[in-house]
């Protein structure tokens, strides 16, 4: 794929997010389409909102549990970037019009905040631990550019690995004092439960997860850089949210975050 192609679908994608609107997916319309092209258009896709002022404050992963590639049907982890306007605050309300969503789900999951770079590939599970500040509880709220969610890996990685906006709950967890694999996810849903899981959920463990992800990205000479906010991943199976709908999860140990949705 040429690069003019590349920057025309990175492009779609960013006037998409701009105009609250989905697209026919990208794998459908150039079924060659590789995932390396796929992450370079995710790159122009980047930079048209960093032409806007946003920066780069971390990175996620993303379909790292079993739930959650069944839901979606992709079997593999997607990755992508945070910025600073993806951020919002815990217990505070999310609009769908000031945050540009269009089809948005809730997944509750673990933040990792780096304490030192990391620089894949090569990176263990026991680098990651070693080089994290800190952990906290944190909401991602999903959302895909491309028309019903009818993804594939290719359309998911190009489109930032389907990323909205992102929230952090309150605490602020040593990850030495507690095993992340056993800690417990509970997801509330307008005062009903809507989901559970463990931290194993993603890859046996949260920082196996990181680990992937910063050798992923060393591929592309792309370090993890101290005090971004890296995303670990859903441990639980996404949750649908619309106007109205307040959602609130805990994770045992960690502490809780919620969010409210407004239009």
């Amino acid at each position: 794929m040429d690069s003019k192609l590349i920057e025309a679908l990175g492009d779609e994608l960013f006037h998409a997010l701009r105009e609250r609107r989905s697209v026919a997916p990208l794998t459908q319309r150039y079924p060659d389409l590789t995932l390396e092209t796929a992450y370079h258009i995710s790159l122009r896709f980047l930079q048209r909102r960093q032409a806007l002022g946003e920066q780069v404050v971390g990175k996620k992963i993303g379909v790292t549990s079993r739930a959650v590639q069944e839901m979606l049907d992709v079997h593999q982890p997607d990755f992508g970037f945070l910025t600073d306007r993806m951020q919002v605050g815990n217990d505070s309300d999310v609009s769908f019009e000031t945050h540009r969503l269009v089809q948005p789900r809730a997944e509750g999951e673990i933040a990792f905040m780096l304490g030192q770079d990391l620089h894949g590939p090569g990176i263990t599970a026991d680098d990651v631990m070693a080089a994290t500040h800190w952990v906290a509880p944190c909401f991602e709220i999903v959302d895909s550019r491309i028309v019903d969610w009818n993804i594939r890996i290719q359309d998911t990685v190009a489109d930032n690995a389907s990323c909205g906006v992102f929230a952090l709950g309150d605490e602020r967890i040593n990850p030495r004092e507690l095993d992340l694999a056993k800690v417990q996810l509970n997801l509330r849903k307008n005062g009903q439960p809507a989901g559970q899981g463990l931290g194993s959920a993603v890859q046996g463990h949260p920082c196996e997860a990181v680990a992937w992800l910063a050798n992923t990205l060393g591929q592309f000479d792309i370090p993890f850089r101290k005090g971004e906010i890296i995303l670990s991943g859903a441990l639980a199976p996404l949750v649908p949210v619309l106007p109205g709908d307040d959602v609130s999860l805990t994770l045992s140990g960690l502490g809780s975050a919620r969010l409210r949705f407004v239009s």
